[in-house]
């Protein structure tokens, strides 16, 4: 073989790994919305452990316990999504995902919550009042009780804390016994009115090694 015979194998190689490389950068649109890579929606692209599911033209995100949550919005640029927080059914204060103690997030996974959320605890037992949350009556769960998502909630035991580092980045527990409902709020400014908080679970992700 030539000199220009192993050239052009060469570069046929590198044509091909690129192209490969390409078909793995990002997976097609769910619905209206891009995503970006690692986030992978099946096995011919982005990292599968990225895994997110594309369902009924709505991407959503698989907790631990095998409930599913709507991603509402991605930001690649800082590795981060937000998932619409779980149902509050009318009359009882109980989180749809309470039969399987809140949002977990498999711990060995590359996604974990954020500290960037205000989390708000709902129709609480008094056991929490010995924790150091804000259970007072300035909590701005309070607020929340003016919203349609948390009227179901009013005149209940609530508390709200921020989701910082110290505290279990793979979890939010909904229990019997504890609080039943939970929300959260990403970013959350006490200046700006309750219907404009932006509700959701802000989730971030490992970059790819």
């Amino acid at each position: 073989m030539n000199i220009r015979e192993i050239m052009s194998v060469l570069i046929m190689f590198v044509f091909v790994s690129i192209s490969h490389v390409s078909a793995l950068e990002a997976c097609s649109n769910c619905g209206s919305m891009q995503i970006p890579y690692p986030l992978s929606t099946n096995d011919n692209c982005g990292d599968p452990r990225y895994r997110v599911y594309c369902n009924n033209g709505n991407l959503e995100f698989l907790s631990a316990q095998n409930v599913f949550y709507e991603i509402l919005s991605i930001n690649p640029s800082t590795y981060k999504f937000i998932v619409r927080p779980p149902l509050i059914q009318e009359n009882t204060c109980y989180s749809s995902d309470l039969d399987v103690g809140g949002l977990s997030i498999d711990e060995n996974s590359p996604f974990n919550i954020s500290t960037h959320n205000t989390v708000f605890l709902l129709n609480c037992s008094e056991t929490i009042l010995l924790s150091p949350l804000n259970c007072s009556s300035t909590s701005p769960c309070r607020q929340f009780e003016k919203v349609e998502g948390g009227s179901g909630c009013s005149g209940t035991l609530c508390c709200s804390f921020l989701k910082d580092s110290a505290m279990n980045s793979h979890r939010i527990r909904a229990r019997i016994g504890g609080c039943t409902a939970y929300t959260c709020v990403v970013d959350f400014d006490l200046d700006r009115p309750v219907q404009a908080w932006n509700y959701g679970i802000e989730l971030q992700w490992l970059p790819p090694n």
